[in-house]
């Protein structure tokens, strides 16, 4: 004869909203859920990602700019016009990938604050990949926006989490929650 194994418990399919909103408990010594690191770990992807785009804007921006429908505004059509646009763009490129790497930290570390900031992000990431299909026919492609909005999707629900929410909420005091 074998013993059979306990089946392992499920969360049923309907929960009460009462049961959802429950706060997390108040827990400073939580360890830090594999949801949070796979977070962390989309969000230097997401890095990484933009290091790679900024690289062949580097290396291509003699072809971008070839592009009759490429403009600098604000810049002069000079060789020196032409770098000073790219060295903008790289600056600012380099300066929100810095800022993306300093959230990884945060959110990390357990910063609710980072955790719901990334999420608004990846949120405005996704609302913007879907209303440039949906009003200009951009196309989704692997090369493109595919890998962008597939990291973008997989952060949400990683930090959207209950166990991630849990882990950045775990030193908040409830007023109902004993000292």
């Amino acid at each position: 004869m074998t013993a059979e194994l306990p089946a392992p418990h499920k969360r049923p399919a309907y929960e009460p909203a009462k049961r959802l909103l429950k706060p997390p408990r108040f827990d400073p010594g939580m360890k830090r859920p594999i949801s949070t690191v796979a977070g962390v770990l989309l969000i230097v992807l997401r890095v990484l990602a933009g290091v790679v785009v900024l690289v062949s804007i580097a290396t291509g921006w003699d072809a971008i700019l070839s592009d009759p429908d490429s403009v600098l505004e604000g810049f002069d059509p000079t060789p020196e016009g032409k770098q000073a646009a790219l060295w903008l763009v790289i600056g600012t490129g380099a300066t929100v990938l810095l800022i993306d790497l300093a959230l990884a930290f945060f959110v990390f570390r357990g910063y609710n604050w980072a955790r719901v900031f990334v999420m608004f992000i990846a949120v405005l990431s996704i609302s913007t990949s879907f209303t440039a299909w949906w009003a200009q026919g951009q196309e989704i492609e692997i090369q493109g926006t595919f890998l962008s909005l597939s990291i973008d999707i997989l952060l949400l629900l990683a930090l959207s989490s209950r166990s991630a929410a849990a882990y950045a909420r775990r030193n908040e005091r409830r007023p109902d929650t004993p000292a």
